[in-house]
């Protein structure tokens, strides 16, 4: 079976026991604080198991985009090494919220696997919790005696707590689970080894292949555990083992899901996989990446510096790593397997598709940018060792600062270093990297408590599109701490508080009541909660309260928000439909808009945009809002779905006028209101990627009067000319004249300097050697010195300058004097520098050096003498 065909026959197995077949969540993840990317099945379905959320479908199947690259789950280091980690890969799925449990779970699992699949019963095993005393946990009888119906007694295994009990982090929903291995060893070996002796032992050919997990309990902040009101199942199996398993593989890069792939990068390489561990290595880790890195971007996600973007920066710059030094490969070649990627699930994942081209170039740049970055490092390295040659050992912190600042790979450094006859310092450089991770996690140190329930709520309502102001109580609320300091968290069971949501930021306010007033530090959503904080916690927690939203605050982020989607339509419209939203940035202040766009925009271009946002404010279009409008009518209504975001059954719809977006924000009810719009900056965010920041409202008023009020003192400094730029114009025209004339002057005195220079010149055991101080500008004494040197041999040159009460230092040595006294500018600069109180370098036949000591140069210059001795 192809990786196709595997992908269907599983989803369409579950659609006959009545699933709902859905469709993968974004890879990245936008309303979770615990997570960055979606690491498993279960996380788009985290609500429902939390009970935030109740279920459409109490039965669901899927295949879920997964990404392990950071937490607890991280497997980027294993990729390449062996066969069968990945960093993106598909989990395919079947679950029940509150339906079915332990017996129909196993049942099916085993019907796929045997009777679809037909995978022989005599490779199998299962492995079942075998209790925990500490925890209080027995033994999972029940899951013991549903599958000795299906499999025989001693193929079925025992697991300890870390195999055998799953759990979603620290807190949440968790349970015991069942595993099932698959032994796809030749039979020669299988007579060797029982199979059951090497499950869970990291066999490379013995493998997990599918995890029941049966979630009935609630690991609680304090560690305690307590039954869920409803018992679920969430399964997970990797779809690339799968295929590996079904095409008869032993290993996954050897499925239909990557040799397309590798195919390419042999291609590319002019090598062959399969003949060198390193290569084979290398190329496994290049087809691994490039799947993560596209189904990042097409999500949304960028390569950045922060966050989850600079770990989609990490795995880029690590795939080009290998190819560079592994597989010799000094341009880009990532974006060049994109094409092969869209061809093999575009059609299962047409966000891929739809932005093919958009991926490629985004990729490209970063891969040209890094390249660049190797280069500089490669120079910098290569300086440290020229200017410390009796160094065996290149020092850890040197080895970081090329990591940390630069991204060169610490083993690219360790390989340059073996070619010198050197190493590198691990241990210094592991002990630099130990401290980087603690000042990170000590950065990210975030404590959630457990809830406190005061009344159970079911859907907590937001009203905040019709009230800035509302009566609210407290339903529960939790104790939270991380690097400012201890807060708050409150939840109401309905909020007028917008919590921050597609670009938008949260609303602040208060709530208060006749005992007390709390301030709302911010609004912000978690999962499918919106959560309010507050520094303080209320004395009476219990009582009702008046909550009110800042709605100055909250008018100025509305008049952005709209403008956003005014923005938008203009930019469809001038530079074309492939325009597409590629984040945002909405708060009281100001605007920022991400789009994709190639090239930058020309000033007739801005200026156009500007002009059509502000036509559509001034015709005072009034807003058409639709809510729980039926997805599918609301694509119908011409709205756009953006790449990474997921929409529910129901979704709210914003026009003004011909512009129609899907949009849970809040905005204004006629564009008038938004007074005035304008651009501040055009600019580039990332490789494809444009940026727009702007301004409107009150915000833009203070702008047009701060004009208006330079333009008027710009008019009396000019002594109030009819026309202010025929003035400047005039000006700058004097200006340049005046220039000629100093530039005529000074080359006329470096001339006259030259001569003197030339009968300065003295001999210095057998060198020509002139030593002095000038008034020139740096750029002429660099000139003169070249000069000379072209003009004379066996010269040393050092001159001192005085600029602005700065000193400079300037040595020229002639090329023949260099090789025969062994000297070099740039290392005697640096010593006579401390002379001035400064520092430089340069090269072996010129160096500069700035300081701020104007007494030593003259003690400087006497000092270089010493080096002719």
């Amino acid at each position: 079976m192809t990786s196709k065909e595997i992908r269907k026959t599983f989803l369409d197995f579950f659609k006959s026991k009545q699933h709902s077949i859905v469709p993968s969540a974004p890879i990245v993840l936008k309303d979770d604080p615990t997570l960055m990317f979606s690491n498993s099945g279960m996380t788009q379905f985290k609500d429902y198991f939390l009970g935030y959320k109740e279920p459409k479908n109490k039965r669901t199947a899927d295949t879920q985009k997964c990404l392990r690259v950071s937490g607890k789950h991280n497997d980027l280091d294993d990729v390449g090494k062996d066969t069968y980690h990945h960093t993106m890969f598909e989990m395919l799925g079947n679950w029940s919220f509150g339906d079915y449990f332990k017996k129909e779970a196993i049942e099916w699992a085993w019907e796929l696997l045997t009777d679809v699949f037909q995978i022989s019963k005599d490779r199998l095993y299962v492995t079942i919790f075998e209790g925990d005393a500490e925890e209080g946990l027995e033994k999972d009888m029940e899951a013991y005696n549903f599958w000795k119906e299906h499999i025989s007694e001693d193929r079925i295994l025992l697991g300890n707590k870390k195999d055998n009990f799953w759990e979603m982090g620290e807190t949440g929903p968790c349970g015991p689970c069942s595993e099932i291995h698959v032994d796809i060893r030749s039979d020669e070996e299988r007579k060797k080894i029982d199979g059951k002796n090497l499950v869970n032992h990291d066999h490379p050919q013995v493998i997990e292949v599918w995890n029941l997990v049966f979630m009935e309990f609630l690991r609680k902040a304090d560690g305690s555990l307590e039954k869920l009101p409803k018992k679920n199942v969430d399964t997970g199996m990797g779809f690339e083992r799968l295929c590996m398993v079904l095409q008869g593989k032993i290993s996954n890069y050897d499925t239909d899901v990557f040799t397309p792939l590798i195919k390419k990068i042999e291609e590319i390489s002019e090598l062959k996989y399969g003949e060198n561990t390193n290569v084979d290595i290398a190329m496994r880790v290049l087809a691994d990446h490039v799947r993560a890195i596209t189904f990042s971007i097409a999500d949304g996600q960028l390569p950045s510096n922060s966050g989850a973007g600079y770990v989609i920066r990490r795995i880029l710059r690590r795939a080009i790593g290998y190819a560079y030094r592994v597989l010799h490969i000094k341009e880009p070649i990532l974006y060049k397997l994109v094409p092969i990627l869209n061809t093999q699930m575009g059609e299962f994942f047409p966000e891929i598709s739809k932005q093919e081209s958009l991926i490629s170039e985004i990729i490209k740049e970063e891969e040209i940018g890094f390249l660049r970055t190797l280069d500089q490092g490669l120079v910098r390295l290569a300086n440290f060792m020229e200017n410390n040659p009796k160094l065996e050992i290149i020092p850890g912190d040197v080895v970081f600062e090329l990591y940390d600042t630069y991204g060169f790979p610490s083993d690219l450094s360790r390989i340059i270093a073996e070619d010198h006859g050197k190493t590198i310092d691990e241990n210094g450089f592991n002990e630099e990297m130990s401290k980087q991770k603690a000042r990170s996690k000590s950065a990210s140190t975030f404590k959630n408590y457990d809830w406190v329930i005061l009344q159970e709520d079911d859907v907590e309502e937001f009203v905040g599109y019709d009230f800035l102001e509302t009566h609210v109580k407290i339903t529960r609320y939790r104790k939270v701490e991380n690097k400012e300091g201890e807060f708050y968290q409150l939840v109401f069971q309905i909020t007028p508080f917008y919590a921050e949501s597609g670009g938008q930021v949260g609303d602040i306010g208060y709530i208060e009541n006749l005992n007390e007033k709390i301030e709302i530090l911010n609004t912000k959503k978690e999962n499918n909660l919106i959560i309010h904080t507050v520094k303080e916690l209320p004395k009476y927690p219990e009582f009702p309260f008046n909550a009110k939203v800042d709605s100055k605050r909250r008018e100025a982020i509305t008049k952005n928000h709209s403008a956003t989607h005014l923005l938008h339509e203009a930019l469809r419209e001038v530079l074309g439909k492939h325009v597409e939203q590629k984040g945002s940035y909405v708060g009281p202040d100001y605007l920022r808009f991400d789009f994709s766009h190639f090239s930058k925009m020309s000033p007739e271009e801005i200026q156009k945009v500007e002009m059509m946002v502000n036509t559509k404010i001034y015709e005072r279009i009034e807003l058409d809002e639709n809510r729980a409008v039926p997805f599918k009518k609301a694509i119908d209504m011409g709205a756009m779905a953006l790449f990474g975001e997921k929409y529910g059954d129901l979704v709210r719809v914003i026009k003004f006028g011909n512009s129609v977006e899907l949009c849970g924000g809040t905005h204004v009810k006629n564009t008038h209101e938004i007074i005035f719009f304008k651009i501040m900056s055009e600019s580039s965010s990332s490789a494809g990627v444009r940026r727009i920041e702007a301004i409107t409202g009150e915000t833009g008023i203070a702008f047009l009067k701060d004009q208006f009020s330079q333009y008027d003192r710009l008019k009396s400094f000019l002594k109030q000319p009819d026309d202010p730029i025929k003035s400047i114009e005039k000006l700058y025209s004097e200006n340049d004249q005046l220039k000629k004339q100093v530039e005529q002057l000074n080359k006329e005195k470096a001339n006259h300097e030259k001569i003197l220079w030339k009968n300065s010149i003295t001999q210095v055991n057998g060198v020509n050697y002139l030593g002095l101080q000038t008034d020139l500008s740096n750029a002429s004494v660099k000139d003169l010195i070249f000069q000379l040197k072209n003009e004379i041999s066996n010269l040393f040159i050092i001159i001192g300058t005085h600029t602005d009460q700065k000193p400079t230092l300037s040595i020229g040595i002639s090329e023949d004097l260099v090789k025969a006294k062994n000297l070099h500018a740039g290392t005697i600069i640096k010593a006579l520098s401390k002379e001035i109180k400064g520092g430089g370098g340069g090269q072996p036949s010129f160096a500069t050096a700035g300081g701020s000591d104007l007494s030593g140069l003259e003690i400087a210059i006497k000092k270089s003498l010493d080096y002719l001795q």
